[in-house]
């Protein structure tokens, strides 16, 4: 017999382990069988929740980007001004929560897996514009909209960089120096116009 309200507690805990497995691989190359081996169910009751290995992977990326979004709303919802938006956005991004290792290597997977998968191209489109849009939620109050969507571009590309080289293991080593080098990118862009 099943037990009743297992099912939410099973899937999280499925879908936390498919993080963990891609983290410690660093690839997307892991089985149903390992996934649910480290969820504590069988591969039967896996495949029962999500069906396929892509209904998993695809499961879990919504969870990070849910995740994320609920993070941001919290940050920018305490922001004041355009620049602690702007800030508070970033900070998000190199969150201990977001800028852990597991989660670093589940990006840059779904990155490299997003080529073939139409469904994770979608998410990370979806991921894309939600970080424009955040960004330019402040910037646009504080530099002309074609001025803002430039920063706000070069700002995603940072952060993005940023975490493919945190997944590499080469270059920025924790959050603090992350968020130190785009919060200098930004200075030297917004100028005297961010004390508006």
């Amino acid at each position: 017999m099943p037990k009743i309200g297992m099912e939410p507690l099973r899937r999280r805990a499925l879908i936390d382990a498919t993080i963990s497995a891609i983290g410690e691989r660093g690839s997307l190359d892991v089985t149903m069988s390992e996934i649910a081996g480290r969820a504590g169910v069988s591969s039967a009751l896996a495949h029962h929740y999500f069906g396929a290995k892509d209904e998993l992977l695809l499961a879990t990326m919504r969870h990070i980007l849910a995740e994320l979004t609920a993070d941001m709303r919290r940050a920018l919802r305490s922001a004041n001004t355009p620049r602690q938006r702007v800030s508070a956005v970033v900070a998000v991004n190199f969150s201990d929560v977001q800028f852990q290792p597991e989660t670093i290597a589940a990006w840059l997977a779904f990155y490299v897996e997003a080529q073939k998968s139409p469904a994770l191209r979608r998410l990370l489109k979806v991921y894309a514009r939600r970080l424009h849009s955040n960004l330019l939620s402040g910037l646009t109050g504080i530099l002309p909209r074609s001025e803002a969507d430039r920063v706000a571009e070069a700002t995603a590309a940072l952060i993005d960089g940023l975490y493919i080289r945190r997944a590499l293991k080469d270059g920025v080593p924790n959050a603090a120096t992350a968020i130190a080098l785009i919060e200098d990118y930004l200075e030297t862009k917004l100028g005297r116009r961010s004390a508006q």
